[in-house]
């Protein structure tokens, strides 16, 4: 049944005087020029209006901002009725808006992907006939600027304006969530048009790129202008706004039933719940048993700290896994997106500064500049995995230092200044310097990756195949059956759970450090420092404080995997021995037999940074002795006295040439600079 506009007016007048008064004087006395109102209310109310707001949401809402008017209120003009939750009937996926959805009313949700900046629209113009001093308004509702084309009295074009409405506009690009999507659906993208309130300063931080919304709108159609200037058949969608509500903009959002939760309960009190854990991690890949575990612990995370001066300590970990070609990286990547709740995968070359971080892009439908967020904003709260690190360009790495560290991506480009939140845990792969490992090389030496990028990395793990009877054979039976019987190695816990495991110790999990804990990560920290002291006055700086917060991240998820929120020793054990044998492999300086950590963080080792001083001594030296020009013959014979082999000296002279301490005026000679 139609309701004609005067009924529809009555019947909203006695709706807000019944429940909506208060706020209605609330929100005008603060100088809000809106009222949210609840839809479930209006339909147990009157099903009729309920039903006409569905279906014709143009004409209801315009009687609706009438029948505001009526009330005896100061500020009551140009009020916008907004309205949310709405029956799940109106909830529409972007890919599914067909031609019938035009003109009513839906409610669509995703990520925002791209916003414009605000911009003033008219939305309806006076004009006045000069001849005979008609006025005429004409509603601009189209792209183009509409003049009126005749007057009553005859007349034809040349009209004065005499004011025209202007409301503030802002275009976001809202693109479909990837949960929602099955495979690897390409997400689809719908613009959706913003006025007046939904871009007051207040609303602007709920809708930046990267947060997770919720658009209640009526789905309209805008003509595409071929370059001709001629209206094409063709014509695009958009949503005019009419209420735009942030939902959970964290992966934590995973819904759990009661059977899941007592199933996830069942698997934390199992005495071998934990090792379930690591196997279903990945059971197709064979071995790597302290990868895995790693990377169960990287799913689960620490606990982000805000403390009272602002410093934020991050719990997020990140993972870098450097292997020989073909030892199954990308195939572990790939596994970790499907469990984590909010995963994705980026790969090498493929890869830009801006397309990992944000980018800044012109606007075609408003105009202007527009901010489009990156891989490791869109997945904030989640994980992106990275593969094919080292063949990124550098620029591009170096967009993800920020990202990695501070959990933020700022950009100041074009008239955009920004700062945008990327709580990211990023899982990077990467092959070695020449390819393949050299068995007898230094590790850290094979990493072609800067040592500011590798610092950040909490553990890494190098992969190397090497060929070794018993263990060739169990892998070769275990692909070999895997390509047999593919269903074989179902994982002991099903993926859906372990995503639902995840989610869950997220969600409810704060664990605190228990003194045990602390002093035992404590004992390890000082007992690796002292182990730094070497002979000859090299000091290897064995670990650093970086490590030390990697400890306590460390242990924080693993009692996340025990649902339990206390750290306690066996935690803090856990940790100690996974970042020991990451810093085995990958700090172990053979000079000195111990583990030196700025292998991989400076890239130059204790032992090395020491010749270089030597050198520098003697260069000094031999300076007052011989002038400017010092023969480099006789600088490897000072260094032989101090006890230097010829090659450390030669090496240490090609790092301060490339530093640019010294260089060669002549061959055979050194100056210094």
């Amino acid at each position: 049944m139609e309701l004609n506009a005067i009924d529809q007016i009555r019947r909203f007048q006695e709706f807000i005087d019944g429940s909506y008064y208060n706020s209605l004087l609330d929100n005008a006395r603060k100088g809000h020029k809106f009222l949210l109102i609840d839809f479930a209310d209006l339909s147990k109310y009157d099903p009729d209006l309920a039903g006409e707001l569905l279906e014709m949401p143009e004409e209801t809402i315009k009687a609706i901002e009438k029948s505001i008017e009526q009330f005896d209120i100061d500020g009551l003009t140009n009020f916008k009725i907004r309205f949310h939750n709405l029956p799940q009937s109106q909830h529409i996926m972007i890919r599914d808006i067909r031609s019938k959805h035009l003109n009513k009313l839906f409610y669509v949700d995703g990520i925002i992907k791209r916003k414009s900046d605000v911009r003033p629209q008219v939305t309806s113009a006076r004009f006045e006939c000069p001849v005979c001093g008609n006025i005429m308004n004409v509603l601009q509702l189209e792209g183009t600027f509409r003049e009126p084309t005749r007057c009553g009295c005859g007349r034809k074009g040349k009209f004065v304006m005499l004011d025209k409405e202007m409301v503030d506009a802002q275009g976001i690009v809202i693109e479909e969530a990837h949960e929602n999507l099955e495979g690897g659906e390409q997400p689809k993208r719908i613009n959706v048009l913003l006025t007046d309130d939904l871009v007051s300063p207040l609303s602007e931080k709920r809708t930046s790129p990267g947060s997770k919304v919720e658009v209640i709108g009526i789905v309209k159609e805008v003509p595409i202008i071929s370059k001709s200037g001629a209206k094409s058949t063709k014509l695009d969608l958009m949503v005019d706004a009419n209420y735009v509500q942030p939902t959970e903009d964290t992966f934590y959002e995973v819904e759990i039933s009661e059977e899941e939760e007592k199933e996830i309960i069942e698997i934390a009190n199992d005495p071998k719940g934990y090792d379930k854990l690591v196997n279903s991690m990945a059971p197709s890949i064979y071995g790597y048993e302290k990868i895995k575990e790693a990377l169960l612990l990287q799913l689960m995370g620490g606990v982000r700290k805000v403390r009272s001066d602002k410093i934020v300590s991050r719990g997020d970990m990140h993972i870098l896994l450097v292997g020989d070609p073909g030892a199954g990286k990308s195939a572990l990547l790939k596994r970790i997106t499907h469990i984590a709740p909010k995963g994705r995968y980026v790969s090498g070359k493929g890869i830009s500064g801006a397309g990992i971080t944000a980018a800044v892009v012109r606007d075609e439908f408003l105009g202007g500049w527009a901010l489009e967020a990156g891989a490791m904003v869109l997945s904030s709260d989640g994980l992106v995995c990275v593969d094919e690190l080292d063949k990124m360009s550098s620029d591009d790495r170096a967009a993800m230092h920020e990202a990695l560290e501070n959990q933020t991506v700022s950009i100041s480009k074009a008239n955009i200044q920004a700062t945008l939140i990327a709580r990211t845990t990023v899982l990077a792969a990467a092959n070695p310097k020449f390819g393949r490992f050299d068995p007898y090389g230094i590790i850290a030496d094979q990493i072609d990756l800067p040592p500011t990028l590798i610092n950040r990395f909490d553990l890494i793990f190098p992969i190397k195949d090497l060929p070794e009877d018993a263990r060739d054979e169990r892998m070769a039976k275990h692909i070999l059956t895997l390509h047999q019987r593919p269903d074989v190695n179902e994982p002991e816990i099903r993926t859906e759970l372990l995503r639902k495991f995840v989610a869950y110790a997220r969600q409810k999990i704060v664990p605190k450090l228990t003194d045990g804990a602390l002093e035992e990560i404590k004992e390890f920290y000082l007992k690796m420092r002292k182990s730094g002291g070497g002979e000859g006055g090299i000091k290897t700086i064995p670990i650093s404080a970086r490590q030390l917060e990697a400890l306590v991240r460390l242990s924080e998820a693993s009692a996340k995997s025990r649902l339990d929120d206390r750290v306690t020793r066996k935690d803090a054990k856990k940790a100690i021995e996974l970042l020991d044998y990451c810093l085995m492999q990958v700090g172990f300086d053979k000079e000195t037999g111990k583990i030196d950590i700025d292998r991989i963080a400076t890239g130059i080792t204790a032992s090395s940074r020491s010749h270089i001083l030597i050198l520098k001594d003697i260069i000094g030296e031999l300076e007052s002795k011989h002038g400017k020009a010092i023969p480099i013959e006789e600088v490897v014979t000072e260094a032989k006295n101090k006890g230097l082999d010829e090659d450390k000296v030669e090496e240490a002279v090609e790092r301060l040439k490339r530093a640019g301490d010294i260089y060669e005026p002549r061959r055979g000679f050194v100056s210094r600079i």
